[in-house]
């Protein structure tokens, strides 16, 4: 079977990344068209730097594109891998080229916050649209690095030839898919967002408080890092109601007391978090029935008050 030929329009580190481990795994990538010509010039040059001389040659196929449209032209799965906020103008430009055969073209953007609805103007002219989504930070691509798809789950969410297709592209990277409805791709987005850039916030936090008790921030990590790893742990065996321990979930008011205490006259800056945290720590711990209602009552006055 011939391999699908691809294109790729946005060469940043996402963009650099699928062209780079996708060539590896076997398909074609045709074309690469990015707000610069160096840019595409070095996605094009990270592709067939490992390749031998006689490789490069027979690999040739792959060009530098002037326009989203030309590369849009040259593969049968285009990838926009821009910014979001320019990815409903490029697909809208590739489908009004009408050098562009839409109707056979798959057509998937990468937004972690924005569904395949973004790509209306091309699913109006045939096309098979969807996103694909990694749930990794990417780094600068660097020459001989691993694959960063490896093992990583990648959501995948579109028209139903599109998550097939969709499907066999994150197989083949070596990463796990699983698929969204498209009504629910922001509210997917913000969970990753909760997991993960709010999970630094709150280990900011402990970390600032452990400062306070004249801890650095390095051994203030060493200390928490297996508590955190054990936290998680039971969240995944447990599930996260069952996993909730500590004064809220015991019900000790005094304690909670005291913490508010210090942290109100020594960091006032992380009262108001403290407390919204403790709220909704609260509503958990109601959930597995065994605070008394003095106790409920009383965590309900130290957080609203």
């Amino acid at each position: 079977m011939t391999p699908q030929k691809i294109s790729i329009i946005g060469c940043g580190r996402v963009g650099t990344a699928l062209a780079v481990f996708l060539s590896r795994a076997g398909y074609n990538i045709r074309g690469v068209a990015s707000r610069t010509r160096s840019s595409a010039e070095k996605t094009v040059q990270a592709i067939v730097e490992p390749l031998s001389v006689k490789e490069r040659v027979a690999d040739a196929t792959v060009q530098v594109c002037n326009s989203p449209a030309e590369a849009a032209i040259a593969g049968d799965i285009v990838f926009i891998t821009t910014p979001d906020h320019l990815i409903g103008e490029i697909c809208s430009d590739i489908s009004n080229t009408t050098a562009v055969n839409m109707a056979q073209k798959t057509i998937f953007h990468c937004s972690g916050a924005l569904s395949s609805c973004l790509l209306s103007s091309a699913a109006d002219k045939g096309a098979n649209t969807g996103s694909i989504h990694p749930l990794q930070s990417f780094a600068p691509y660097a020459f001989g690095q691993e694959s960063p798809f490896t093992g990583i789950n990648v959501s995948v969410e579109g028209s139903e030839q599109a998550l097939t297709t969709g499907r066999e592209l994150i197989h083949a990277l070596g990463a796990n898919t699983f698929t969204i409805p498209t009504k629910a791709k922001t509210l997917y987005h913000a969970a990753a967002v909760v997991a993960s850039n709010y999970l630094v916030t709150i280990e900011h936090f402990a970390l600032e408080l452990l400062k306070e008790a004249e801890l650095s921030e390095q051994k203030g990590y060493e200390i928490l890092e297996p508590l955190i790893h054990g936290t998680l742990a039971n969240i995944r065996n447990r599930g996260a109601v069952a996993s909730l321990t500590g004064p809220v979930a015991r019900g000790d008011v005094q304690i909670v007391e005291k913490h508010l205490k210090d942290i109100d006259e020594r960091l006032p800056q992380f009262s108001n978090l403290y407390r919204v945290m403790g709220q909704y720590t609260l509503e958990l711990a109601r959930k597995r029935g065994e605070l008394s209602q003095v106790a409920v009552e009383g965590l309900t006055d130290i957080f609203h008050g």
